[in-house]
């Protein structure tokens, strides 16, 4: 039996209520926790930042589960324990000849619960880090364990799930073979006007901007390492004569490797070593998918303010992101690009930009990213996820007496 504890997410803005906390060693210890409790919740490494795995009754974690990583090489899947981190697993891929398409810009995330909240990497041709997942285990309100696989009726509603359907202890990801990579970081492209041929340049683009005024500060162009290697002037742009760290008096030295140095994907990909382990994030986080023909004029409306912007603003970075099926994804049925903020760390001050970010940002159908800070209305949220009706049936079958359910399941998903 867990026992009550002030534990927080890795940022600190949000202080879990929970009453019990528990930390199971085998899933039938987990199945046993779930079957008898009234309310509960699983929570990954905590990355966040709104309340999303809190709860009032029984919090679980799933890293105390015994860590598996089962490759599959005629079929090219891996199934992995919900408790793993995705810096856990890549290299053991890349050991056996196989990759993930994509990664977030922290390896240090729970592969759950990156999946669960619809979390994303980056590039015009690939998906929401959930689109690689072919099968979900999760137990169910009775306690009972099932799989869900792709191909099954209620599988797009299963995978962005906010852990509404159940406690998820394992996933199948499907593989392919591994590839290297190259990364460069360029400085200074101005304006707005070359923003879409920079993203779809390479396999990987993310974008860098402090809104101090119309142009991306960095462009972090990841490249596989069979093509040709990008000229030192680019869009107007010029390629850094060193390593670099997105946000500004930030030693790059935890970065991933830069300068055109070949590596494997999984150090390539995020933006961040794995051997930097962030202990605490001294920031808040934002994020909206528009739908990719709107960047343009996005950045337009954002730059009309970014003088209330930038004063809370760390940094802000422009991802692409592939359509996908998944009823609760940011990009469900449309390719997006994502525009991130990395706020100071004092809610107070931050949370009237973001809504003055939302009112710039509303008539491009911005969704937000569920882990992040965001202020948006059920009403608005209901209108961007057109297949939201079908989630909330989902859930009341799975879940008739809401067990899985928590404040802001309530909130936005109230069925």
């Amino acid at each position: 039996m867990g026992t009550a504890a002030t534990v927080t997410n890795w940022a600190g803005n949000i202080v879990f209520r929970a009453r019990r906390f528990h930390r199971p060693d085998s899933v039938a210890e987990l199945q046993e926790l779930v079957a008898g409790s009234e309310r509960i919740r699983a929570v990954g490494t905590g990355h966040s930042f709104s309340p999303i795995a809190d709860t009032t009754a029984d919090q679980v974690s799933l890293a105390g589960l015994p860590p598996i990583t089962a490759i599959d090489p005629d079929a090219a899947t891996v199934t992995v324990s919900a408790g793993l981190r995705y810096g856990e697993v890549t290299g053991l891929l890349h050991e056996a000849g196989f990759a993930l398409p994509n990664l977030g810009s922290l390896p240090h995330i729970s592969i759950a619960g990156a999946c669960s909240t619809g979390t994303h990497g980056s590039g015009v041709g690939n998906g929401a880090l959930a689109t690689a997942v072919s099968a979900v285990e999760l137990v169910g309100a009775d306690g009972e364990l099932r799989t869900v696989r792709r191909g099954d009726v209620d599988f797009p509603g299963s995978v962005v799930a906010l852990g509404g359907l159940g406690i998820v202890t394992a996933l199948t990801l499907d593989l392919r073979p591994t590839f290297g990579m190259r990364q460069w970081v360029y400085e200074g492209l101005r304006g707005f006007d070359d923003v879409e041929e920079a993203l779809a340049s390479a396999y990987s683009v993310s974008l860098f901007t402090y809104w101090t005024g119309p142009e991306f500060d960095q462009v972090w162009v990841k490249q596989r390492d069979t093509e040709p290697e990008p000229p030192a002037r680019w869009l107007g742009a010029t390629r850094a004569d060193g390593p670099r760290h997105m946000v500004r008096g930030v030693d790059p030295v935890h970065c991933t490797a830069q300068l055109g140095e070949p590596g494997p994907w999984h150090e390539r990909l995020p933006h961040f070593r794995l051997e930097f382990t962030p202990s605490s994030g001294d920031e808040l986080q934002s994020e909206y998918l528009i739908p990719r023909a709107a960047l343009v004029d996005a950045l337009h409306a954002l730059d009309r303010i970014r003088d209330t912007i930038a004063p809370v603003l760390q940094v802000c970075e422009v991802r692409s992101i592939a359509a996908d099926d998944l009823w609760l994804s940011l990009a469900h049925d449309r390719d997006s690009h994502a525009l991130h903020f990395t706020w100071i760390a004092d809610t107070n001050a931050v949370l009237p930009v973001v809504a003055a970010v939302e009112a710039a940002l509303e008539p491009f159908a911005a969704r937000p990213h569920w882990g992040k800070v965001f202020t948006t209305g059920p009403e608005a949220v209901r209108a961007l996820w057109p297949r939201l009706p079908d989630v909330e049936r989902l859930l009341r079958r799975h879940d008739p007496a809401g067990k899985f359910r928590n404040d802001m399941l309530d909130h936005y998903l109230p069925g």
